[in-house]
């Protein structure tokens, strides 16, 4: 497992060993130690599944203090855009955003410290996405970000997506309540 820090300060993109033979494959997912050296949570509170459709996007989501999470997130059936963007104030970058490909394939995961928004396009027929987070679902700490709304080049123009997620507010209205803070990532 190698952990590769990405241009978000605290966002790694986790590059696992995959053991394939004529069975399939293996892929170990988390290992305590590895992500406390680190600097990673490892205090996971709960873990979700997702099932998409091609041309679906979900996000941008993230909950807000004290109910903010970190958050793991990988693919096991399919591909994904996955997309994470920064809200901490301070952060240099602030309003910025990462994309890469995680997918069944390939075995990458990412690590998300709490602040950023977080969200995927599928681009396969159907992506399984497992989400593991450090604090408990809170309803009324749920948000995000519009998802056109932050200069991302998503892959798909019309997307099949919630109701919940085209009412958002834009990057630019977000009045953001996440400040960074050096060396704080997990």
């Amino acid at each position: 497992m190698k952990i590769v820090p990405t241009a978000i300060p605290g966002c790694y993109q986790i590059i696992t060993d995959i053991r394939r033979d004529e069975r399939g494959s293996f892929v170990k997912v988390f290992h305590e130690d590895i992500f406390r050296q680190h600097g990673l949570a490892t205090d996971f509170a709960e873990e979700y599944y997702s099932t998409s459709q091609r041309n679906v996007i979900r996000g941008l989501h993230f909950q807000t203090p004290p109910h903010d999470h970190a958050k793991l997130v990988y693919c096991t059936h399919g591909a994904v855009m996955d997309v994470a963007l920064d809200l901490r104030k301070g952060s240099p970058m602030y309003g910025q955003h990462i994309t890469l490909e995680l997918s069944a394939e390939n075995g990458h995961m990412l690590y998300l410290p709490a602040g950023l928004a977080h969200g995927f396009c599928s681009l396969s027929d159907q992506s399984l996405m497992v989400y593991k987070v450090t604090t408990t679902y809170a309803p009324h700490n749920d948000g995000g970000v519009l998802w056109n709304s932050a200069g991302i080049a998503w892959p798909v123009q019309d997307p099949v997506m919630s109701p919940r997620d085209g009412t958002f507010p834009t990057l630019a209205g977000f009045d953001s309540p996440f400040v960074y803070t050096a060396g704080a990532d997990a």
